[in-house]
């Protein structure tokens, strides 16, 4: 009996065969004991060579899917129909020539997994509006590409000249001392290239903390309101996470949970709120940690654009005991889909770092890297950086206007000194759902702070990225706003 295999065009004919009769042994088709026609008829069938056919048998024989008897021919092997198939519920075992019904897998997830949010980050195919103010996008149009793209030329020249073996799991050397200088002169952060992991981003390194640090059932305070992804990171850890609410003055530490073993701080721009921790707060939360042997997670995400008052000073710059992780990244400085960022942690951990690194994917891409640390090094960062701080700057204050002008009746801005993003407190009884419905239904993108929080439910507000957006796409999308405010306070 001829056997159903259909072949299309002329490529891997061996391979479109082999998938199919595999396919039909293993999903009950073919039962075993079934008689196989000769490979010679087999390829009259087909119309292809009888060396196709013979390479397909060999493999399923070699496979176990076949076995051959002397003189008699080849059959189906005994005992395939008996892979268990869960159908509508229940576990049945394949029969031969049953209705092909799609099997369902019994593979399960932790619970945790199962409830864990499917997005923290929003897509960019969700980004379909005429005027976007979600929080840490970048324009990535302004960035030097011509620039860029001599540094990747120049890596792939590196590249070409290195031996092909798995590199250090912390970084390449040259990436590691560019990030260590330019910490020590933008940041105040004093450390030397070997004290420096490169991470793929600030979650990557957030991970890792994690995975280093806690065991299940430990407790990790985070900021009230704080950021998602951090929460997500510590709970996939199997940690308790607590939320601890902030003030003016940043993270009240005197309602830190006594055993809490990691502390997660956004101290030079809070998010989402985006006012600094002040100094008398840091040095308490810094004795706390102390005295409890607790180690501090210190978020620097977008502190290079600060915009007034003098630069407050890093928790890594007032550590001397070996307390503070501090983690930066360039999704903000350049874009998020390079995937680099950085961790210099408290000494004892830089070496369990690295090993949960290489547990994981040995090492990052050393192309980017390799890039990167031309870039940083010929000065380009720098003058990038001083270019967007320019826009950034004209970008804030044009949203300012805005908000402290025809906006003022309906917002109470959170004024930041830094940062690509502020956020402001709604007035009256208008909800964030409220506004942001009548918004989109004007191509205007807003995205509510209430997400944000885990205690009670907030005064309502919004949070306005600036990143991505320009000085013009501000003024047309928030005089359009103005105009509908007076509608919704009704």
């Amino acid at each position: 009996m001829d056997i159903h295999i259909v072949v299309v065009g002329r490529r891997d004919l061996a391979g479109q065969i082999y998938r199919q009769l595999r396919a039909g042994i293993v999903e009950g088709r073919l039962a075993g004991g079934t008689r196989l026609p000769s490979t010679r008829d087999l390829a009259v069938q087909l119309g292809v060579s009888r060396k196709t056919t013979l390479d397909v048998f060999e493999r399923l024989l070699a496979e176990g899917y076949l076995s051959a008897r002397t003189g008699a021919g080849t059959f189906v092997a005994e005992g395939l129909q008996r892979l268990p198939v869960q159908h509508a519920g229940y576990v049945r075992t394949v029969e031969p020539a049953r209705a092909q019904t799609k099997a369902r897998s019994k593979a399960r997830a932790q619970p945790l997994w199962e409830h864990m949010p499917a997005g923290l980050s929003l897509p960019a195919s969700k980004l379909v509006l005429e005027h976007e103010f979600i929080g840490g996008m970048t324009d990535k149009s302004l960035f030097p590409f011509d620039v860029w793209r001599r540094c990747i030329n120049q890596a792939v020249q590196v590249q070409s000249r290195s031996p092909g073996i798995y590199r250090d799991a912390a970084g390449e050397p040259e990436l590691r001392l560019a990030i260590s200088r330019y910490l020590g002169f933008n940041r105040a952060v004093v450390c030397n290239a070997d004290e420096v992991l490169v991470t793929q981003g600030a979650q990557h390194a957030l991970d890792l903390m994690a995975r280093v640090m806690l065991r299940p059932g430990d407790v990790a305070a985070l900021e009230d309101p704080g950021y998602p992804p951090a929460r997500a990171c510590f709970a996939a850890a199997g940690a308790k996470v607590v939320a601890v609410p902030v003030d003016a003055d940043g993270l009240m530490v005197h309602k830190l949970p006594d055993n809490a073993r990691l502390v997660y701080v956004t101290p030079s721009h809070q998010f989402p709120l985006g006012m600094p921790m002040s100094l008398e707060r840091r040095v308490a939360l810094l004795e706390w940690a102390q005295k409890r042997g607790a180690v501090i997670i210190e978020d620097d995400y977008d502190s290079e654009y600060r915009f007034e008052g003098r630069p407050m000073e890093p928790l890594k710059s007032l550590d001397r005991a070996g307390l503070v992780a501090y983690i930066g990244t360039f999704s903000k400085t350049i874009f998020p889909e390079l995937r680099v960022g950085y961790v210099v942690p408290p000494a004892p951990l830089l070496r369990p770092l690295c090993t949960a690194r290489q547990v994981a994917d040995l090492h990052g891409c050393t192309l980017t890297q390799t890039a990167l640390a031309a870039f940083m090094l010929d000065g380009e960062f720098a003058k990038h950086l001083r270019r967007m701080h320019k826009i950034y700057a004209a970008r804030r204050v044009c949203l300012l206007e805005h908000l402290q002008g025809g906006l003022e009746p309906w917002f109470d801005a959170v004024v930041p000194t830094a940062g690509i993003h502020l956020a402001a407190r709604l007035k009256g009884t208008i909800t964030e759902e409220k506004v942001i419905a009548a918004a989109r239904a004007a191509s205007i993108g807003l995205y509510g702070i209430a997400r944000f929080h885990r205690r009670a439910r907030p005064q309502p507000g919004l949070m306005f990225g600036y990143g991505g957006i320009a000085v013009e796409q501000i003024d047309a999308a928030l005089t359009a706003l103005a105009k509908l405010m007076p509608r919704l306070a009704r």
